[in-house]
């Protein structure tokens, strides 16, 4: 009986532990906030960054080149900002956005 008790306690821990690592809730109008954000950020294109260095001592030199380019996944995928911006939202509000992406203040994608 005792084991029982204790394997229950345990399974009730371990789900509120599961529980607390999920993304919490927020209003529509800050998920809206938030999601316009990273749309613009999805918008703004690949971005990319070159760097040179050269470099000496004495007795040594060195050079070097460095390049890196990032471009979002969305737009990898060719996924409409619309759709990544309304799934966004329900994903953090749990509602659908109050208006669609083109139409929220602001939105110049």
């Amino acid at each position: 009986m005792k084991t029982r008790a204790h394997l229950a306690a345990a399974m009730l821990l371990g789900a509120a532990a599961v529980a607390g690592c999920a993304q919490q809730q927020v209003s529509v109008e800050q998920a809206e906030k938030i999601c316009l954000a990273a749309a613009y950020d999805a918008a703004s294109g690949p971005r990319g960054n070159v760097a040179v260095g050269v470099g000496g001592g004495r007795h040594w030199s060195s050079s070097g080149v460095g390049v890196s380019v990032s471009m979002p996944m969305d737009q990898l995928m060719r996924r409409d900002p619309a759709d990544a911006f309304a799934q966004c939202v329900k994903q953090r509000s749990g509602q659908l956005p109050t208006r669609p992406l083109y139409e929220q203040p602001g939105w110049r994608g």
